[in-house]
């Protein structure tokens, strides 16, 4: 048998990388974008079923709000106290159709493409191996192990945060197969982000006539625009970004309303304190427009601790077992459920699913040569964390 067959055998059972691809196959050909919640909770039974006959318990806890069921999956073993708790998600931000006419399921030399595979349904799969791989040699692991999979993180995890947080703290270890970056690194740091909805409201008048009667929000949007740009301060890590603008119905009518949406992220707590009060604390430069800003923290900063060093040195010795050097990125911008976790002062190592590249695009793809690797560090994790 070649390497991929062989990294982990015990008991005459393997971890096969064919295997493995074939089960995040079926789990891509169902296409599940995050707010089709039909379609989520629909693969989430599909699931549901694949971890039932590896002999997990599952139970599944109805999605709302439009979203998609999530699934929380138990060892059989090990009982009620702190253990690990692995966490997945099964939406996407592809819509249906990709998977038909942009990015099809093929496999191009070491390069497997399909929407979702890479962010992350390779990541949720390895994890449900490396448990099956568990029951099929007999073996146990000295801390019961809980896997979480969620309906909605590509949308912020409004429906899943408090179940999140929930298991979290019944958590002696957090591990999250978010994908690998660059060449195989794991995650140990993210900014957190916060959302802002800006509404601004004028006086409307006729462009032609009555130009002087009316106050533009278009204009107020400008400069509120150039203000929320100007507080980006690489330095410090803060970036602030104004993605989505509207105002104004016609060319010849002075806007009397105009909005924004607004996305901050900042790597630590104080800062994130300090940006949100600055953003909250605006005020229009027209006396005449009403400005009404809300929102707030969505993902709090995960912030490498004392306690998160720990685990990744713990880590990296189960990954030189395995022939591998693993590293870890410098704090990454984007969110993931992970944030939740480490915010509550649960170690959490994320970034632990299949290496690849081009999330959220159409050129999402994984490393076939990643699978078993990746899987075999999963199980590592899980079978030495005590």
């Amino acid at each position: 048998m070649d390497r991929q067959s062989t990294a982990l055998a015990s008991n005459q059972a393997v971890l096969d990388a064919e295997e493995l691809l074939e089960g995040i196959r079926r789990w891509v050909t169902m296409e599940s974008p995050s707010h089709d919640g039909a379609a989520v909770t629909a693969l989430m039974a599909e699931v549901e079923r694949d971890w039932q006959g590896a002999g997990a318990l599952t139970e599944r806890v109805p999605g709302r709000d439009g979203f998609g069921d999530h699934l929380v999956v138990r060892s059989p073993w090990g009982g009620d106290g702190p253990g690990i708790l692995v966490v997945s998600h099964l939406d996407t931000v592809h819509p249906h159709g990709t998977l038909a006419d942009i990015n099809p399921l093929r496999r191009e030399g070491d390069k497997v493409y399909g929407p979702g595979i890479y962010d992350m349904k390779a990541g949720a799969h390895l994890a449900f191996a490396a448990f099956r791989h568990l029951r099929r040699t007999g073996r146990t692991t000295d801390l019961p192990i809980t896997f979480l999979i969620v309906s909605d993180e590509e949308v912020g995890s409004k429906t899943s945060r408090a179940l999140i947080e929930a298991e979290g703290r019944k958590a002696k270890y957090v591990l999250v197969t978010e994908p690998a970056r660059d060449g195989g690194k794991i995650v140990t740091s993210r900014k957190g982000i916060a959302q802002f909805k800006l509404k601004l409201t004028g006086r409307a008048a006729h462009a032609g006539t009555q130009h002087d009667k009316g106050r533009s929000a278009v204009i107020e949007l400008s400069r509120q625009v150039l203000d929320i740009a100007a507080m980006t301060d690489y330095a410090r890590g803060v970036t602030t970004n104004v993605g989505i603008i509207q105002g104004g119905t016609t060319a010849n009518t002075i806007a009397q309303h105009s909005r924004a949406e607004i996305d901050l992220r900042i790597p630590t707590p104080e800062l994130a304190d300090e940006m949100v009060a600055r953003l909250l604390a605006l005020k229009a430069h027209d006396p005449d427009v009403a400005l009404e800003i809300t929102g707030g923290i969505n993902r709090p900063p995960y912030v490498k601790d004392a306690a998160i060093t720990q685990l990744f040195d713990h880590a990296r010795v189960c990954a030189a077992e395995l022939g591998m050097d693993l590293r870890d990125v410098p704090m990454t911008g984007g969110g993931s459920d992970g944030n939740f976790t480490a915010a509550l002062g649960v170690p959490t190592l994320d970034g632990l699913g299949a290496d690849g590249a081009g999330a959220h695009t159409d050129d999402e793809h994984i490393f076939y040569s990643s699978l078993v690797p990746r899987a075999s560090l999963l199980l590592r994790l899980m079978e030495t964390l005590r």
